[in-house]
């Protein structure tokens, strides 16, 4: 489509004004539609957007536990969005100033929309998995159903896509599926909904972060078939997303966030437990305490029927800050004949070996790291090099 707008781009986002009420039950929401505006406009304190899924994790125990204050900037309670395209338009629109966003859709921000967003470091790497209802045990099975995806641009459309293929399955959009053709519809679901699509049937899975895949093993309503962390080794999903006008005008204030959310991140991975408590307790997420806790406590020795590739771990959430070159290219190639419904062309357009010069800013991460132990610190190499491993490529 030629001059895409935001809107049409944004398919099926919720209004700014309405975000808030659309996220009603959880303590701490601001209504967007009165808050101030950003430290890059305003002076006023920057604003995070987040979605209640443990990807966000480093951004609401750096700010349960005062680490933003203490890096020298006053944060206030982060918002909660309930999908991700309500997030990125008030991102976009500067309503919130730092999110975290799925990599392939703050691609699409920045490459088909313009927007002026950089990325500055990883959030996470795994945490997502494909869960189906309980009679489900093979791929294959999907042949003539729907399954649901939290975005078109997100890893886990892109990796669902290359499983459902591997499977002999073609993934179709707007189209009934069908047994005899195996074909599989996409269908684009706000997390917090596919947990009940899947447990009246609307849905025979879904393919998203945790805690939802949790929750449907705590409720019995589903099982997980597969991690993607079983595909792509430590695959980033979402990262650390901030304005661009806020990194020229305040670096000092990108760089408090940065050393908080890495802080954040190195403490989570030695005190999972603790994280789950303080994510739930604190009610920056409304899921039940004992799906967080699953979620970052999953055990290799709990999924061996499940897992193809144990030692890597692929079965539960990482938290390392540093954003790899290598990934951002390899992203790039995979994003290329994915299914979406929409424009794809902007993909087209993107050299895979210029876009992490152009996207990531990753000054800040690495002063964070370094202040913490360096990268040995968070289990990188000192080279801050890796070799991708995507068994479905």
């Amino acid at each position: 489509m030629a001059g895409p707008n935001r809107r049409a781009v944004l398919r099926g986002g919720i209004a700014l004004g309405a975000a808030a009420a659309a996220v009603g039950g959880v303590a701490g929401i601001a209504d967007l539609a009165t808050a101030s505006r950003p430290t890059a406009k305003t002076g006023t304190a920057p604003r995070i957007g987040y979605l209640p899924i443990t990807d966000a994790a480093p951004l609401l125990v750096a700010h349960g536990q005062n680490r933003y204050a203490k890096a020298g900037v006053e944060i206030p309670r982060p918002v909660l969005f309930r999908g991700w395209e309500s997030l990125a338009q008030a991102f976009v629109a500067g309503e919130v100033d730092v999110v975290h966003l799925l990599m392939p859709f703050a691609l699409q921000l920045r490459y088909q929309l313009g927007a002026q967003v950089r990325m500055v470091a990883w959030n996470h790497t795994n945490g997502s998995a494909l869960t189906v209802r309980p009679e489900i045990n093979d791929v294959r099975q999907l042949a003539g159903t729907s399954v649901a995806i939290p975005f078109w641009w997100s890893i886990h459309n892109i990796l669902l896509q290359r499983k459902l293929r591997a499977a002999g399955l073609t993934p179709v959009v707007r189209t009934a599926p069908s047994v005899s053709d195996g074909t599989v519809q996409l269908v684009v679901m706000a997390p917090a909904d596919m947990v009940p699509a899947l447990d009246t049937g609307t849905i025979s899975g879904y393919i998203v972060a945790d805690p939802f895949n949790a929750v449907a093993e705590v409720k019995k309503v589903g099982k997980v078939l597969w991690f993607t962390g079983d595909a792509w080794r430590d695959n980033a999903c979402c990262v650390i997303m901030v304005r661009q006008d806020l990194i020229d005008n305040s670096p000092q204030t990108v760089q408090a966030l940065t050393d908080g959310v890495a802080g954040a991140q190195q403490w989570i991975n030695s005190n999972r437990p603790d994280a789950a408590k303080l994510l739930s307790g604190n009610k920056y997420m409304p899921q039940p305490l004992p799906a967080i806790t699953k979620t970052l406590t999953r055990a290799e020795g709990d999924y061996a029927t499940v897992l193809t590739h144990p030692q890597w771990h692929g079965e539960r959430i990482g938290y390392t800050p540093y954003p790899f070159p290598g990934y951002t290219t390899a992203l790039v190639e995979a994003m290329r004949g994915t299914v979406v419904d929409g424009d794809a062309s902007f993909v087209d357009r993107l050299d895979p070996a210029t876009v992490h010069r152009d996207l990531v800013d990753d000054r800040f991460v690495v002063n964070s790291m370094n202040t913490l132990g360096g990268p040995a610190a968070f289990g990188l190499p000192a080279s801050l090099t890796r070799t991708e491993q995507d068994v479905l490529a």
